[in-house]
């Protein structure tokens, strides 16, 4: 990290737009992210900014969830932390207004049977899914606190939380290494109308693949991965950007299915 690169002063910039419904046009010298080491660090530091500290014992943080992705089978993978009151159940009703221009991906994610700590490890895989508990259907709102979103340095959206807006989860069922991760079959709606139309698949392939890095990235930063936390793990229908309020479903085959609604 270089030595004149400030995380807490992005991280207010990012937590303030948030606050306000605002957009940023740009971020000043000092807190523009030049690594995926800064672009971290001013996650962790927005959940601190956040306030959300007393939820987590020990940590300075409150994460709710994670998501992870790749852009290919064996491209770099990157991820964010996820504050608690972003993530929510089947059935959450959320303000369009709150994320600006907000979209939709249907994706699966996975809990977890025990808490990985922080400093612990390395794991590797077969460790890691050892100790899948459930996978879900989830809806991933994706926003970003920058006007000119999607056309904004790589970097920075990393450090806005990978442009998470929200996450929603549908119920768990038990772990099955047999579930078709790699292209299950699905249907995802807005107000009955098809959001997409191709063959679904997530461009990391298997998901799973996913799931270790994450776990090692958080530890090694310190930051514990609790127990039935949900880790959300790339989109399996690309992005859609519904135009007004609505409801959303995301049914996949052999998962219960989620549900948002944009009031």
């Amino acid at each position: 990290m270089s030595a004149r690169f400030d995380a807490a002063a992005a991280a207010r910039l990012f937590v303030q737009a948030k606050a306000h419904r605002a957009k940023l046009d740009t971020l000043p010298e000092g807190a523009r992210p030049s690594s995926a080491d800064e672009a971290y660090a001013v996650q962790e530091a927005t959940l601190r900014a956040l306030g959300a500290g007393a939820a987590n014992a020990g940590q300075a943080t409150a994460i709710g969830g994670w998501k992870v992705g790749a852009k290919s089978t064996d491209g770099l993978i990157q991820g964010a932390l996820l504050p608690a009151d972003g993530v929510h159940r089947s059935g959450a009703r959320l303000s369009m207004q709150a994320f600006g221009k907000a979209g939709l991906e249907l994706e699966v994610a996975f809990t977890f049977n025990r808490r990985f700590e922080a400093g612990s490890g390395p794991y590797d895989e077969a460790q890691v899914l050892a100790a899948i508990d459930c996978i879900h259907s989830a809806i991933e709102v994706v926003a970003s606190r920058f006007a000119a979103w999607p056309d904004v340095d790589k970097l920075w959206q990393l450090a806005d939380l990978q442009n998470h807006g929200a996450l929603v989860l549908g119920e768990g069922v038990p772990y099955d290494e047999s579930f078709p991760f790699v292209s299950p079959t699905m249907a995802f709606t807005y107000d009955g109308r098809p959001l997409f139309d191709a063959t679904p698949a997530n461009p990391a392939g298997d998901p799973r693949r996913l799931l270790a890095w994450t776990i090692n990235h958080a530890v090694s930063r310190g930051l514990a991965v609790e127990k039935g936390v949900a880790i959300t793990a790339g989109s399996y229908t690309g992005i859609a950007f519904p135009d007004g309020p609505g409801a959303a479903i995301g049914a996949i085959d052999g998962l219960p299915p989620v549900q948002l609604h944009f009031e």
